[in-house]
């Protein structure tokens, strides 16, 4: 049990496996802090690590770069591309999927905020858009 409300502080020490077969640090979350509305962790990739293809149906993210650089595509069949850099924040609407080129060259950390507590419970994995992502592109 979290205990009464109030302030919280989450030491990121643990890491879980999420759905789309990333590895995160875990944060702010309904089960962490009794979050009911944000979910904050951050995000570890080696090179040449890669997620699955998803999307958060009902949920709103925000991604910050704190370190490296990645091609992005996203939206409908992932036309959208953009090159994102350490600096760099990205804005996903709920029920955008977005994906990542899985040639990335260096180690990859982001710090990631969604509008759902429950952080892995309402994924939509897309497997159908996983081999579409980098088509076309070098």
């Amino acid at each position: 049990m979290i205990g009464p409300p109030g302030c919280r502080v989450v030491r990121c020490h643990d890491r879980y496996e999420g759905k789309q077969g990333m590895t995160y640090g875990v944060g702010i979350s309904a089960q962490t802090s009794g979050s009911q509305a944000l979910c904050l962790h951050t995000l570890v990739l080696p090179a040449g690590a890669h997620g699955k293809a998803h999307l958060h149906e009902h949920h709103e993210s925000a991604i910050y770069i704190v370190e490296g650089d990645f091609e992005l595509w996203s939206g409908e069949d992932l036309a959208q591309y953009d090159v994102v850099s350490a600096g760099d924040f990205i804005y996903i609407p709920a029920g955008t999927p977005p994906a990542r080129k899985p040639q990335q060259r260096r180690l990859l950390h982001r710090l990631v905020a969604r509008t759902d507590p429950n952080e892995q419970e309402r994924v939509v994995l897309l497997p159908d858009l996983d081999a579409r992502a980098g088509r076309g592109r070098g």
